[in-house]
């Protein structure tokens, strides 16, 4: 089934979770399709995890725009969500709804994903007027790291938790269709799926929203990064990927590959006038 804006706002009516993971290519894209999760993001963590950055600060537009188009290729029903990544909403309004405008029209992603909370309703709720769908990111917010002063768990203290809670209310009411909640305690999290009328995506949220976010990588011991807490590995591909690596170089090294059921023929006579 399509999955849509609508499809989103249904499943949380109805009590059904939500899936959704990172993808930044066509194959990963195509099989997270297949598979039937309900939405890709094309996550800014592409600088991490696809382009070696210590963190996503360094990832601009045209990467976004060039990873998510390569994703919208692979789609067919899941939800494609792109990251718009440091500064090209922050210094306004109109850069926001027009760099919204470019991963919609140019990355052929379905919605825009915005980390900040009541900061930015005005962003948001522009962006929603101009008819693009927003995705808001509250908690750990990983463009803010250098404020945060790493990367740590939000809304541990009372005045936090008020203000998590407020901005959660605030960028709904800007028309936000779901939210993202990043390492927030899990009973803070559950709380404000409750107050919410729109989804709730967690990632170290919790089993109280309304559905889950995870880095790909992460999640098949691919990235040999730092590895969250609320990761967990559904398989070792990182090592399978290696082994067959080591193999493959081990048999060119020996000459066991290409073998004859790797090769094509040509008649020998025509080889032999060849010479």
């Amino acid at each position: 089934m399509k999955n849509t804006v609508i499809t989103f706002s249904q499943a949380k009516e109805k009590n059904e979770k939500l899936s959704m993971l990172t993808a930044y290519d066509y194959s990963t894209a195509k099989l997270i399709d297949e598979a039937g999760i309900n939405s890709i993001l094309v996550g800014d963590s592409l600088g991490m995890v696809c382009l070696g950055y210590e963190d996503t600060l360094s990832v601009t537009m045209e990467d976004m725009i060039h990873h998510t188009a390569a994703v919208s290729r692979g789609c067919k029903n899941a939800l494609i969500v792109s990251d718009m990544p440091f500064m090209s909403y922050q210094t306004s309004v109109y850069d926001a709804v027009k760099n919204a405008g470019r991963l919609i029209k140019e990355g052929h992603a379905h919605a825009v994903k915005l980390e900040g909370g009541k900061e930015f309703a005005p962003h948001i709720e522009a962006i929603v007027k101009a008819s693009i769908p927003v995705v808001a990111h509250l908690g750990l917010t990983p463009q803010s790291v250098n404020a945060f002063g790493g990367f740590k768990v939000q809304g541990k203290s009372l005045d936090a938790a008020r203000n998590l809670i407020d901005d959660a209310v605030k960028i709904q009411e800007a028309g936000a269709f779901a939210v993202v909640l990043e390492c927030v305690p899990s009973k803070l999290a559950a709380l404000i799926t409750k107050k919410l009328s729109i989804p709730t995506i967690g990632i170290g949220a919790g089993a109280g929203c309304d559905g889950q976010v995870l880095v790909y990588q992460d999640m098949l011991s691919m990235y040999s990064g730092l590895t969250p807490k609320f990761v967990k590995k559904y398989a070792d591909v990182g090592e399978i990927m290696k082994n067959a690596f080591k193999a493959y170089g081990e048999d060119v090294s020996n000459g066991v590959f290409p073998d004859k059921t790797n090769e094509f023929s040509i008649d020998d006579e025509i080889i032999e006038k060849l010479y």
